[in-house]
């Protein structure tokens, strides 16, 4: 989700009663300066998803021009709508052709409670090792801009620890903060390609909204270790009922699945919007904003009941749609799992 000169923008909007607080987060923008620094795209909360015109339309003309009803199934996530959304542009912004994933597990993930767990960071692991490449993850190649062609592929870099650095109560400029530091101290390497993902512990809160306003963002700056993309992703077991999809999951772990859901959202934004003047609609919304918290039309329940829509490796997971871009080539966009499945 894009905020760009949030401060101002609200202001303004606000005095227009623009605004509502449900739309509070997806509809600010400013012009970006190319810096990305104090611009931050952040993922609406799950509950806000009723209000996205684009990702819940009914009964409507499928993007393979077959008649299609969005009937839910009882219990499944939002399967959202089959029509083409509003147009998505490109704003000249650089893009990442095949980008690289760094881990920060901050806080504490050897706890007792059965999601801050040395299994659940696997989860992400197996996930992240799995998702480049995948017919899911190819739909960013549809972004391909100038001289820069997405690839499709992920890279899975290395990983470090940080226990509570900045203590349980983050503030945006922290997740910066712990970036740099994890570049400047050599435990991980800087990397132009990198987006180097803070994943917190549920014991850790993001004092601008996580839970409450958002689920997790991403943004570039250009602290002392050089340009950066980074984002933030906190574990969905501090707020199942904002950042999760279901409460029983594909991988018996709530919180770590919801988690990979919203890492993903980011991921495929940071990919095609890094420094926030990339790709994004007239109301500022990304790729992954204009599909977000519906999971298409090819669900399955796995063992334990709960509902996936794809499976990566050896794992099942439940993952938001993502935008596939001028699909059929009639300039049109759709929200899509792949290639072939709305």
């Amino acid at each position: 989700m894009k905020r760009r000169s949030f401060t101002l923008a609200l202001a303004l909007l606000a005095l227009f009663g623009l605004l509502s607080a449900s739309h509070l987060l997806s509809k600010v923008q400013a012009q970006s300066d190319g810096s990305g620094d104090g611009k931050i795209s952040k993922h609406r909360l799950h509950k806000d998803n009723d209000d996205d015109e684009d990702a819940n339309a009914d009964d409507a003309v499928g993007f393979n021009g077959n008649r299609e009803t969005n009937r839910q199934r009882a219990g499944a996530p939002t399967q959202g709508g089959t029509t083409s959304t509003t147009k998505i542009s490109y704003h000249n912004g650089p893009l990442i052709r095949t980008p690289v994933v760094y881990i920060i597990w901050y806080g504490n993930w050897n706890q007792a409670n059965g999601s801050d767990t040395p299994a659940g960071q696997q989860i992400v692991r197996d996930f992240l090792s799995n998702i480049g490449g995948s017919p899911y993850f190819l739909i960013n190649t549809s972004y391909s801009a100038g001289s820069f062609n997405i690839t499709g592929s992920v890279i899975k870099g290395s990983e470090t620890t940080n226990a509570y650095s900045n203590g349980t109560r983050l503030s945006d400029a922290n997740i910066q903060t712990i970036v740099n530091s994890a570049i400047t101290s050599g435990k991980l390497p800087y990397d132009a390609n990198g987006v180097y993902f803070v994943l917190t512990s549920s014991d850790v809160s993001e004092r601008s909204g996580f839970c409450t306003q958002y689920c997790g963002w991403h943004t570039a700056g250009t602290p002392s270790a050089g340009h950066i993309r980074y984002s933030f992703v906190g574990n969905a077991n501090r707020c199942l009922s904002s950042c999760a999809a279901q409460t029983t999951s594909p991988n018996g772990n709530a919180g770590v699945d919801g988690m990979i859901s919203v890492l993903a959202h980011e991921l495929e934004e940071a990919t095609s919007d890094p420094d926030l003047n990339a790709w994004y609609d007239a109301s500022g919304a990304e790729n992954a904003d204009k599909c977000a918290w519906t999971f298409g039309h090819f669900q399955f329940q796995t063992s334990n009941g709960s509902w996936a829509n794809m499976t990566l490796g050896s794992r099942n997971y439940l993952i938001q749609r993502n935008l596939y871009h001028n699909l059929n080539g009639d300039g049109k966009d759709y929200c899509m799992v792949d290639r072939t499945h709305n």
